[in-house]
């Protein structure tokens, strides 16, 4: 089984980025973030042609989240159902086949003093509190997606000026930790430990890409048992080397 993530940056302006993989790849489960598409808009048909079920929920230009599969997708739930923000648009859920996918596009935080940055912690312990409250960790669980998170040094290309950072600041790393800690294992960390493994090169950083100054914040993390079976992990750096590429790639696993 491939299971992999991509945040698309919005779809519609992915498309051929994103069929063109599809086709090389053919995962059996990809989960999508940042479609940033009203649900009617959402180009269904084209993934449908590509050989591919899929569930959304989208808005426009903002957040927006998918998940595709080879196979029928069952027990579908979209948001955080704890009372709170429901944040539909952040987090779909399916189980496929016997393996249950949380696909999540967790708040950036925007800056240390922001309500946002306060918001993101909270993110995390809700998200905690719903991983307790439908899964257990003697189940196939997978969660992926732009987690907007870089755990740990190795994870950045130059952690050492990033200490104030939303996405490496030492209380969401605690936060994202904690969440973690529920039970699931970092797959790609199992099969590649060395640092230099980016997933996300900022726009805005001049030839950030050609030396390699880029963050690791895409991430597929699975329950023990799934982890265990694990057989490779990758970056995919086809995606973020294409034509007008999103400023993520695509980050896969196989079990």
């Amino acid at each position: 089984m491939k299971i992999a993530t991509f945040n698309v940056n919005s779809i519609r302006s992915r498309m051929p980025i994103l069929l063109d993989w599809l086709a090389a790849n053919q995962p059996d489960v990809l989960g999508i973030q940042e479609t940033k598409v009203v649900d009617a808009d959402f180009p269904l048909e084209a993934i449908q042609e590509a050989g591919y079920f899929a569930v959304y929920r989208g808005e426009k230009s903002y957040n927006g989240v998918a998940l595709l599969s080879r196979t029928r997708l069952e027990q579908v739930r979209f948001g955080l159902d704890d009372g709170g923000p429901s944040d539909e648009t952040r987090l779909v859920a399916a189980k496929i086949g016997s393996v249950h996918v949380v696909n999540t596009y967790v708040p950036q935080g925007r800056d240390i003093e922001h309500p946002m940055y306060r918001y993101k912690l909270d993110w995390f312990e809700r998200l905690r509190g719903y991983f307790e409250r439908h899964y257990t960790t003697r189940q196939d669980v997978v969660w992926i997606g732009d987690l907007n998170i870089a755990p740990e040094a190795r994870d950045i290309h130059n952690a050492e000026r990033q200490s104030q950072h939303v996405c490496y600041h030492a209380d969401v790393r605690k936060a994202f930790a904690h969440t973690v800690a529920w039970g699931f294992v970092d797959v790609f960390r199992k099969h590649h430990p060395e640092p230099g493994q980016y997933s996300f090169f900022d726009y805005r950083q001049r030839e950030a890409v050609r030396l390699n100054q880029g963050w690791r914040v895409d991430h597929i993390l699975a329950t023990p048992s799934l982890a265990a079976r694990s057989v490779d992990a990758a970056i995919d750096m086809k995606p973020r080397l294409a034509e007008k590429p999103s400023d993520h790639t695509v980050v896969m696993a196989e079990f």
